[in-house]
């Protein structure tokens, strides 16, 4: 008997249909895979399933929960369910978190009893120890990768039945992301728990679910057992996600010239945090989160910088930006110091570098509207554009990153997690940089959005030369998108070198640990055969 049963699930949110006639069901113990690309309802029937749909949304079909429908149930039976009963991973978890709460009281706050010491468990389970993590933390104190573990803790404290993942490993590097999948698959074993695992991650998919449903425009594609169907892909469609998942851009790799002044130079760069307040009058020790770190990089240059969450590489990329100030060390961009320069010498250094954050949504005012969002950073540029051509940038902007000309009347929340991403990077190459940071710039999309983002970021490195840093743990997109790796850890740089050469032959603990739990599409499918077969 399954547990969930979604039968000829149909959706509309005012005119516009979201889904279609979708047949979806979960069994106690199994993993069904819900797969694709981005704004093809995915995250919707799982919504649908939790009975957290807006007002204007109306549902069609039948969905039941342990013999309970659904549709028809009261908010009173809703709100026993969700959290008890079911448990949800959201996919950005800086926006499911509360910002003035503690880690430690939201994960123990559906808990009644022994709320501390089962926080504490849950929190260590998910591998934030609270010797190096306590329950007295806040969201913003965590990494995003830490983010996600805190809102998995939450989403199992309860050991609900039935667990929907919303792209769950999303903000997580490998390693972690194997130790949470792990995770997932005892909790599923262990208390026979349903979960449906929602993700644009193929290989991640493979090796996890029992089973798969692919969509499309709110339709199901494709359903069955997992192997079958990614082995033969004798759908187009599953053939299309397989390829594009795979997909590696033609691009020119761009090697450092002889003779040619580095584009961004950094020597020696420290950044400490102060250590928490332990009393009125005491802290704790300083937290170095950046340490002795100097790189190099030409223009055109493109450098991937990976390593494990919270290893700093996301501090380091906040203090080349100017965003955050280096407690010691020097950055030259274009020649010149920017150290220590206020915002107003610093103008002219921001009309050539730009960034992409890693959470889309919350890098948003969620207040404006995409025109307004997209073209932000004009407001550097030297000349200001007249409205006609800011609103004819923004519109070149949008169709550079595979969204329409309509969108830039639409507010944020209006688009899916991977739509936001593509804004983001729309926003970043509006005034044609020099240097682009991008922070897990495709880690939100689906992986055709992905073939077709990394393809645009190809094409402005050898049209315009603009040199990227790739903050990734995603080691498909450094060997792709990158000449050299930098790999970090600890607030170090442990490893360099040419892009093969690191992946190929990794030769620091890091590294190895990072190649080694990369998920890898074509050797899930063959274990996966193997089992069967």
């Amino acid at each position: 008997m399954s547990l969930l049963e979604i039968e000829k699930l149909s959706l509309t949110i005012g005119a516009t249909r979201i889904l279609r006639g979708v047949d979806l069901s979960v069994a106690p113990g199994e993993i069904m895979g819900l797969v694709g690309e981005s704004g093809s309802g995915k995250s919707m029937t799982a919504l649908t399933a939790m009975r957290l749909l807006p007002h204007a949304a109306r549902a069609t079909g039948r969905v039941t929960f342990d013999g309970i429908d659904i549709l028809k149930a009261t908010e009173d039976q809703m709100c026993a369910l969700r959290g008890d009963d079911i448990g949800m991973v959201f996919q950005e978890p800086m926006t499911a978190l509360n910002p003035v709460k503690t880690i430690g009281e939201q994960v123990a706050e559906g808990i009644r009893w022994h709320r501390r010491e089962r926080a504490r468990k849950m929190l260590d389970r998910v591998g934030l120890p609270v010797a190096e993590f306590p329950l007295s933390r806040y969201p913003h104190e965590l990494s995003g990768g830490q983010r996600q573990r805190v809102v998995i803790a939450i989403a199992c404290a309860l050991d609900p039945k039935l667990l929907i993942a919303d792209e769950p490993t999303t903000a997580l590097d490998v390693v972690l992301q194997a130790q949470i999948l792990d995770l997932l698959r005892d909790l599923v074993a262990e208390k026979r728990m349903g979960l449906l695992l929602i993700s644009h991650d193929l290989a991640v998919v493979t090796e996890m679910a029992d089973r798969i449903t692919i969509l499309r425009g709110g339709e199901v594609m494709e359903a069955g057992e997992t192997a079958p169907i990614l082995s033969g892909q004798s759908h187009p469609y599953t053939r299309q996600l397989a390829q594009a998942s795979m997909h590696v851009p033609a691009r020119a790799k761009t090697r450092a010239a002889n003779g040619v002044a580095p584009l961004l130079e950094v020597e020696g760069l420290r950044r400490d945090y102060a250590g928490r307040r332990t009393s009125l009058f005491a802290r704790g020790p300083v937290i170095r989160a950046v340490d002795d770190v100097s790189l190099s990089i030409a223009p055109g240059q493109s450098v991937a910088l990976v390593g494990r969450s919270g290893c700093g590489k996301s501090t380091l990329a906040r203090m080349i930006l100017a965003l955050a100030k280096p407690t010691a060390g020097t950055i030259r961009f274009r020649g010149e110091t920017i150290t220590g320069k206020t915002e107003a010498q610093l103008r002219p250094a921001r009309r050539d570098m730009q960034v992409v954050f890693q959470d889309p949504y919350g890098s948003f005012d969620p207040r404006q509207r995409v025109e307004t969002l997209v073209a932000e950073p004009l407001h550097v540029l030297e000349k200001q554009p007249s409205p006609a051509e800011r609103r004819e940038k923004v519109r070149q902007a949008l169709h550079e990153v595979g969204l329409a000309v309509s969108d830039m009347d639409k507010y944020p929340h209006e688009f899916s997690g991977g739509q936001r991403q593509r804004l983001s990077i729309a926003r970043a190459i509006i005034t044609r940089p020099k240097l682009i940071v991008a922070d897990e710039p495709v880690s939100a999309l689906d992986v055709s959005i992905r073939a077709q983002v990394l393809d645009l970021f190809a094409e402005l490195n050898q049209k315009l030369g603009i040199a990227y840093i790739f903050i990734t743990h995603d080691l498909t997109v450094a060997r792709a998108m990158s000449d050299e790796v930098l790999v970090m850890h600890a607030g170090r740089i442990v490893e360099r070198g040419k892009t093969g050469q690191v992946l190929d032959h990794p030769q620091s603990e890091a590294a190895s640990a990072l190649v080694a739990a990369a998920p890898d599409l074509h050797r899930a499918i063959a274990r996966r055969m193997q089992e069967q077969g």
